[in-house]
Formats: structure tokens, C-alpha cells, sequence
């Protein structure tokens, strides 16, 4: 796969900033089953207790609570999914990313903050604080550059490696499931 530069991916910024804000769509669903595996689902269920179904988040999730349980906050990975369109060139590059769903919608911080709740097919989601920032390895998958450009402070503003949500009511999600913001959560 050819790694884009930073100048090759602002070209395409104005594509990204053009993802819908408050209704979009499921283009992807990937389960990770173990670490480095990736296995892209045309459904699965979101719970509360297992986060994506057949991923490994409930068995060994990088980020845990003191008892040693998974971290509902980290649940599940949302990933821009025109952003993988400019820096992945199939769909199984784009798999390599590790987020659980990839939609067409903007996670900006303009619009989405924390505690906003998202309906994704039958499931209800919230966005987490927590950052999902890019890593080494998604410079090894996408190149040096994509990571700088995805982690620096314009690129995480936009979240362009993506956001974490953690599950509020279990449901079915299917590619090409509408994705809303609902009201939010009430204190």
C-alpha cells in the first residue's frame, strides 16, 4: 500500500469535513477476535458486558478498571470512515485501523462532545473522554505521516483516528445502519 504525505491528505480535508453531522451511516463493522486479527462483520450486537460482539475488548482491553476488568469507556472504537477512505485503499487495509465501526459522520469536537449519545441501528452509545489517539502501528498500516497528520492538535480536534464509546442499550448494528445524535443524557 502507498502511504499518503501529510500535503496528500490535506488535499482530501475538505472531503472528511463533509461527512454529515447529525444523521449518518455504518460503513464498516470490524471485530478484532485477537490481537492483530481483523475480521470485518456485516453485523453484530453492541452489549454493555461485551462491547462489540467477538471482539477482544471484554477479554483484554489495554485500558482496565482497578478490579482488572475491560474499561466501558473504551468499548468501542468509531473511526471516520472517509478518513480510511483517503489513507486505505481497500477495505481490508481499511479493517487494519482496529475500529470496531466506521461511519460516514463527523466526530468533530464541533460536533460531538463528551456524554452525547449516538443511536447506531437498535444500540444507543455515548462518546467517552477518553483520546484515541494513533499509534505505532498505525504508522507501520497507513505511514509516519498519516500519524502525524491524524495526531496533531488540528487532527484531534477533528478526531480523525476517531472516538470511544461505551455501550448504554444493547442492540443490533448492521452496515449501513443509520447513525443519529439523540438528546443527550440528562443530569
Amino acid at each position: 500500500m502507498n502511504h499518503l504525505t501529510g500535503p496528500q491528505i490535506d488535499e482530501q480535508l475538505s472531503y472528511i469535513l463533509a461527512a454529515p453531522k447529525d444523521s449518518g451511516t455504518v460503513k464498516m463493522i470490524v471485530s478484532r477476535p485477537a490481537t492483530n486479527e481483523r475480521k470485518i462483520e456485516e453485523s453484530c450486537r453492541f452489549s454493555s458486558k461485551g462491547g462489540t460482539e467477538g471482539d477482544h475488548w471484554a477479554k483484554g482491553c489495554w485500558k482496565k478498571l482497578p478490579d482488572g476488568s475491560p474499561h466501558p469507556d473504551v468499548q468501542i472504537s468509531v473511526m471516520n470512515y472517509r478518513v480510511l477512505e483517503v489513507i486505505g485503499d481497500s477495505e481490508d487495509s481499511r479493517a487494519l485501523a482496529g475500529d470496531n465501526l466506521c461511519v460516514d459522520f463527523d466526530l468533530s469536537d464541533e460536533n460531538l462532545k463528551t456524554g452525547d449519545r449516538l443511536k447506531i441501528g437498535e444500540a444507543t452509545v455515548e462518546v467517552t473522554d477518553i483520546p484515541h489517539d494513533g499509534c505505532q502501528k498505525f504508522a507501520e498500516r497507513f505511514g509516519a505521516e498519516a500519524l502525524s497528520y491524524i495526531n496533531s492538535e488540528a487532527g484531534k480536534k477533528l478526531h480523525l483516528r476517531g472516538i470511544y464509546v461505551r455501550v448504554i442499550e444493547d442492540g443490533n448494528v448492521s452496515k449501513n445502519d443509520r447513525i443519529e445524535k439523540i438528546e443527550p443524557r440528562q443530569p
